[in-house]
């Protein structure tokens, strides 16, 4: 069912938890403006970081399947459909495939748990 090697997406989990915390948890809003702040905006203010890099480089590196069950696998566990839908969604993410699948992701914030949900809900663990 998953095209993507599940230890793949956990050993990405662990990396992503790693980068998480570079970014500081109150950086989605600057305490000096109302001025809201992105998660991409926080990605790119930490863009030379090697984690980010590495990060972008294990996505980057990924083949077009494995890329396009990584963004289904994250909307899964965001609630965007339920494992009921896992091939229209499946669907939706390969017509919504880019070159920028990197920046894409890591511009979610809540990535990793997004990606652990998803392995959940289709009957995986980075447990076992």
């Amino acid at each position: 069912m998953l095209g993507i090697a599940v230890e793949k997406v956990c050993d990405l989990i662990t990396h992503i938890r790693a980068f998480d915390i570079k970014i500081p948890a109150d950086y989605s809003r600057q305490s000096d403006t109302t001025t809201e702040v992105t998660a991409l905006e926080a990605v790119e203010d930490v863009g030379e970081e090697p984690v980010y890099d590495e990060l972008a480089s294990f996505i980057g590196a990924l083949n077009e399947e494995e890329q396009i069950n990584l963004v289904a696998l994250t909307w899964l566990g965001r609630g965007d459909f339920s494992v009921d839908d896992w091939e229209p969604g499946l669907e939706a993410a390969k017509d919504a495939r880019s070159d920028h699948t990197d920046t894409y992701l890591l511009g979610i914030p809540l990535l990793s748990d997004y990606l652990e949900e998803g392995l959940a809900a289709l009957g995986y663990s980075c447990e076992d």
